[in-house]
């Protein structure tokens, strides 16, 4: 029996619940009721347990009789999957210049389409030199084609726009990761995106 921790700001355990009477649930999840917080305590101690509050705001409170230790780990366990389970949201970056060959816009094409598949997010940009910076259209009708024939993988998140001596958009995934796996994940929340330049 563990007297004296407290879980948070709200919660207390043993002897730090300092009010005179509680609404006890009993160990297996039974109503016991209200019941003088000495005699609650008395009633833990007794079976090697602990006497937890659970409803701090209750009149009153709600406590319940626990191993607090079994409590912690299980809640320590539970925070360790969600972590384990979280998405990580990768944008990749692919280049492309403005007179662009060809060939080497298929190969970059072919690129894009297989980190969308991946699930990955990408990052387009179009850099303009010298007098191409008077032409942000001609970068724009450069994206806008790019993306309407992959839309197949991907969609546009955020439309083409210009920054500086470059115009940029953001094409997301039409399959994410987690439904790319055969086995069923917990729902998680994404972590921060991770920018991935591609040399090519």
């Amino acid at each position: 029996m563990q007297r004296g921790i407290v879980i948070s700001d709200e919660q207390r355990v043993n002897d730090r619940i300092r009010v005179s009477e509680v609404r006890l649930i009993g160990f297996s999840g039974e109503q016991i009721g209200i019941v003088q917080t000495q005699a609650a305590l008395a009633m833990a101690e007794e079976i090697g347990l602990d006497l937890v509050e659970i409803s701090p705001d209750a009149k009153p409170p709600v406590c319940k009789i626990m191993d607090f230790g079994k409590y912690k780990y299980e809640i320590a366990q539970k925070a360790r999957e969600a972590r384990q389970n979280q998405t990580h949201i990768v944008v990749k970056e692919i280049r492309f210049g403005l007179k662009i060959e060809p060939h080497d816009y298929e190969t970059k094409k072919a690129h894009i389409e297989r980190f969308l598949k991946g699930g990955d997010k990408v990052k387009v940009t179009v850099q303009f030199k010298g007098r191409e910076q008077t032409r942000p259209e001609m970068g724009y009708r450069l994206l806008m084609k790019l993306a309407e024939e992959i839309t197949e993988f991907g969609f546009v998140e955020f439309a083409p726009k210009k920054e500086g001596k470059s115009m940029t958009m953001v094409l997301g995934p039409v399959l994410k990761k987690s439904q790319g796996s055969k086995k069923p994940a917990a729902k998680a929340a994404p972590q921060e995106d991770l920018v991935e330049e591609v040399q090519n």
